[in-house]
């Protein structure tokens, strides 16, 4: 395999490299992390066994890392490379990207990326709420289409399917339909400009390296801005520099506080898809919570 990226990489990046050296890394739950190195250049590696051929998660993960890029608001891993190699029977789907080091962060640098997410955020798109493919919420498949109706879109693309695939695990605490139309009936009257969010933005997901902010491992879609600041403040807020900065350079709306929990709601269903236990408990109490309340 190492030798199949390396060849890869070469004729991508038109300069020979071959793979002299590999560095286990640890982080992600669907996927392994290697470092690999010749004497001139490192690059990142995911790679992944494939339970179906059309299981392209690290794929989808490309597309984002490109959208992201492509705004040239924020500093992401440049794509060299992605691809599927079958060795001894399986597919194995790798993603190589550029090595970042990372370093501490400065109150300075945090502020620089709110003020690089809020940048982002206000990035030209287009007038609907969506994405053109489905991707991926850490393991789980994020199922994307195109509407006119932010309401919509966040009340059956995101809590929606959530409820059901808990439904399907035993694990029904509301009617689902009830629940949906309550959540599009709150949002209806909330028009936020569409914008392209990370969509997976926590501590885990950003570094910085050359003085620079960097984000990664992107859920991307457009929505509301304000579901990626609800994020950030999910399991222990930023740095307060990060919120200044992304304050002074678009500041949200006052009635954000009224919708950051429901915001929340999605990444805590997510969780309890995913890791089951006190997650469950958590996620079967603010679905109860937020339906009295809506």
């Amino acid at each position: 395999m190492w030798q199949f990226i390396s060849e890869t990489i070469s004729e991508v990046t038109g300069h020979l490299f071959v793979c002299q050296h590999r560095q286990v890394l640890h982080g992600g739950d669907s996927h392994q992390s290697v470092m690999i190195r010749d004497d001139a250049r490192r690059y990142f590696v995911k790679y992944r066994t494939m339970e179906h051929a059309n299981d392209m998660a690290l794929d989808a993960e490309s597309d984002g890392l490109t959208a992201l890029a492509n705004t040239g608001c924020i500093t992401v891993p440049a794509v060299i490379c992605h691809g599927v190699i079958e060795e001894n029977g399986a597919l194995h789907e790798y993603l190589v990207l550029q090595y970042f080091k990372m370093h501490h962060a400065s109150s300075a640098l945090w502020q620089a990326c709110g003020e690089q997410l809020a940048t982002l955020h206000r990035a030209p798109t287009t007038n609907r709420f969506g994405w053109h493919r489905n991707n991926f919420i850490g393991q789980s498949r994020q199922m994307n289409e195109f509407v006119s109706s932010w309401a919509q879109f966040y009340a059956e693309f995101r809590v929606g399917v959530m409820l059901e695939q808990l439904a399907a695990k035993g694990h029904k605490w509301c009617n689902i339909d009830v629940c949906v139309t309550r959540i599009h009936q709150y949002l209806q009257h909330h028009q936020p400009l569409p914008s392209l969010v990370h969509g997976d933005l926590w501590h885990g997901n950003i570094g910085f390296s050359h003085q620079q902010p960097v984000i990664f491992d992107p859920a991307v879609y457009i929505g509301d801005r304000e579901t990626d600041i609800a994020m950030t403040e999910l399991f222990g807020r930023l740095p307060q520099a990060f919120y200044d900065g992304y304050q002074a350079t678009w500041a949200l709306d006052p009635d954000y506080a009224s919708r950051r929990k429901l915001y929340q709601l999605y990444h805590i269903l997510n969780h309890a898809v995913l890791f089951g236990g006190q997650y469950l408990t958590t996620a079967q109490q603010d679905v109860l919570q937020i339906c009295q309340q809506l």
